[in-house]
Formats: structure tokens, sequence, C-alpha cells
């Protein structure tokens, strides 16, 4: 049986998520330093404020957390068992909303690349085949 918290305990929880500095972004991005790929944080001035991106090549990079974007994958599909309407229509605004700003940018003569968490653990060769690709 899954642990229930109290909403307070809850909403302490979820507070404490971080939006940025992430452990998988963090991750893709020591694997681009490493691979000596310069890239710049957060550019506000783009839509969706990617979470790299590399200027020159107008590459723009997203990572993704599979459960709060909606990924087809084992993580991305689990909904809680609480508040569950709450859940899949926020996650559902998340999809749309990433889809629109990949179409954006796009239109605006970006290439769009998004990592998602379970991605890293194929490995670096997976994560370098997308970005490759």
């Amino acid at each position: 049986m899954a642990d229930v918290f109290s909403k307070a305990k809850r909403s302490r929880i979820m507070a404490a998520v971080k939006g940025r500095d992430t452990s998988i972004e963090l991750t893709v991005r020591k694997i681009f330093h490493r691979m000596g790929y310069r890239y710049r944080l957060e550019n506000k001035h783009l839509p969706g404020n990617p979470d790299l991106t590399f200027r020159k090549a107008k590459i723009a990079v997203f990572v993704n957390g599979c459960f709060w974007h909606g990924h087809s994958c084992k993580r991305g599909k689990r909904i809680p068992k609480t508040n569950r309407d709450y859940w899949k229509k926020k996650i559902g605004r998340n999809v749309e909303r990433d889809k629109r700003v990949r179409a954006e940018l796009k239109a605006s003569g970006w290439r769009v690349c998004v990592v998602w968490e379970c991605d890293l653990e194929g490995g670096m060769e997976k994560l370098l085949l997308q970005i490759a690709g």
C-alpha cells in the first residue's frame, strides 16, 4: 500500500520539487561540457525558456522529467492516486504547452531537442544520438 501523507506534508513535498538545476539537468550539462560544447542556460528570450541553448547552431534543449511532462514511458504514465483529475489536467496542460513551444521554436528556425529523464538511463550514447540526429 502506498504511503498516504497529510495535505500539509504533501504540500511541503511538492513545494520542494525544483524547476531548474535538477539532477537530470545537471547530468546533461556535465555531458555536454565534457564533450566540449558550451551553452547558455535558461534563455528567457525564447519561447518556453529552453534549459540549454546553442545559439550559433540554433539548437534548443529541454531536459524534461517524465512525470511532469507526460512522457510515454512507465514513469511518465503514472498518475497519483489522490486528486487524479487535477493531475491529469495539469500534466495535459504541460503536454499541450510543450507542443506549442516546440512548434514556435521550429517556426523561428530553431532545432528542438527534448532529453527525457528516462533517456539518461540508456547511457550517454542514447543522448548523443538524439542530439546528433
